[in-house]
């Protein structure tokens, strides 16, 4: 049998059945010469028989574009993997699956470059996802961008990404766009067991790519322990020791585990106070502090503010009065933060939080897609009369409105 043609322009392979074409022939100086190897014939079936640590470093570097640099490829092997990049090099080299390029440099040829010769035959041979039907996923969802154009900037390099990544990624985003939309706080833990149902989901490569957006800190992740914030005409007791808050004019922070450690509350206080956004809580605790326990509710609470807020409520129990926006979240986030009172057996109702001050404001915005879908929601649950008649009148007028117009 005659052997397979040998490409265009390349020589016959030598010994080791690696072909060889020299570049830059003829040129004025041979200090710096360049060279393409390949061998001609392709074994896609050695690929099974090669070491699993072969074999998933190899699906690494096909997750990517056919043409790669090897620095590149070196680097995504790190230190741990250096001696098997090598290795799988030479013998994707011999199997005829990559070309190389390479450099003549101090005496000694470098790879600089390598293209997979047959990359979808590749993936397929190693069980990889279809790379194109995952590409066509990702142009899909990139085609429909968030609603907070504050996450705009990833969102618009997410099609330059291998279509695996840029997947995950563009999940990530649409949880983070929820996030935001629904005014939510808390630590990275609690965003990460939102978005992927895991306090460890995300990855510190994903959370470096999330904190190169410029308003990043705006977005209620805390890196460190968060604080519970308030103001109130109380002294808490710790094993002896105390801390008068009465004397703060208008708010003080303090960790969980300085309520962990809680034994006791003095004195007295008309209600809990419950107060959505920062600015009108400020403006609360100022106004109402020295009579009422003001707290300052951080979106949709999570599990520390709870846990937090139950602690106070077994040593110092009343009723609560909330305050969120007059919109579809912040009537979750009111249903939400409630129900933490009822599961004390203790009463909360609406603050501020009807049609009547919605009205009133000079400035509303129209609902979002999200905003209808929460509405819809809110629809089958029984409510309070104000947030009842709120959400009707907001799904009778198609807007809604922040609290710091008023509060």
């Amino acid at each position: 049998m005659n052997p397979p043609p040998t490409p265009v322009d390349w020589p016959a392979p030598g010994a080791d059945g690696i072909s060889v074409r020299l570049l830059d022939v003829g040129a004025k100086t041979t200090l710096r010469r360049r060279r393409l190897r390949r061998a001609l014939n392709a074994n896609m079936h050695e690929l099974a028989t090669w070491p699993a640590a072969w074999r998933d470093l190899l699906r690494e570097w096909l997750d990517g574009a056919s043409k790669r640099r090897w620095d590149t490829l070196i680097s995504r092997a790190g230190n741990a993997r250096f001696n098997i990049a090598h290795e799988l090099l030479r013998a994707l080299l011999g199997a005829g699956l990559i070309e190389t390029d390479e450099s003549r440099e101090q005496g000694q040829w470098k790879t600089r470059q390598v293209t997979f010769i047959n990359p979808a035959a590749m993936r397929s041979a190693l069980g990889m996802p279809d790379t194109a039907g995952l590409r066509e996923q990702l142009a899909h969802e990139i085609a429909s961008p968030p609603v907070d154009n504050r996450l705009t900037p990833l969102w618009n390099d997410l099609a330059a990404y291998p279509p695996s990544r840029g997947i995950t990624r563009c999940a990530l985003l649409r949880k983070l766009d929820t996030w935001l939309a629904e005014n939510r706080f808390g630590t990275r833990r609690d965003f990460a067991l939102f978005a992927r149902g895991g306090t460890k989901a995300v990855s510190s490569a994903e959370w470096q790519w999330l904190e190169t957006l410029p308003d990043f800190d705006a977005f209620g992740i805390e890196r460190h322990a968060p604080a519970l914030w308030l103001r109130a005409p109380l002294t808490l007791c710790f094993g002896g020791k105390t801390i008068d808050l009465s004397v703060i004019p208008d708010m003080i922070g303090l960790s969980s585990a300085t309520f962990d450690a809680l034994d006791g509350i003095k004195g007295n206080i008309a209600c809990w106070r419950l107060v959505e956004n920062r600015t009108s809580f400020e403006r609360a605790a100022r106004e109402h502090g020295a009579v009422d326990g003001v707290i300052w509710l951080p979106g949709f609470a999570p599990s520390w503010w709870k846990k937090c807020v139950r602690r106070i409520l077994q040593h110092k129990p009343g009723p609560a009065e909330i305050a969120c926006d007059p919109d579809p979240a912040g009537i979750n986030i009111a249903l939400d933060a409630g129900a933490v009172w009822q599961s004390c057996g203790l009463a909360w109702a609406p603050w501020k939080m009807d049609a009547h001050a919605l009205m009133q404001l000079d400035a509303r915005s129209p609902l979002t897609s999200h905003d209808k879908v929460l509405l819809e929601q809110l629809s089958a649950r029984k409510l309070p009369a104000p947030l009842h008649d709120l959400a009707d009148w907001m799904q009778a007028h198609d807007e809604k409105g922040e609290q710091e117009g008023y509060l």
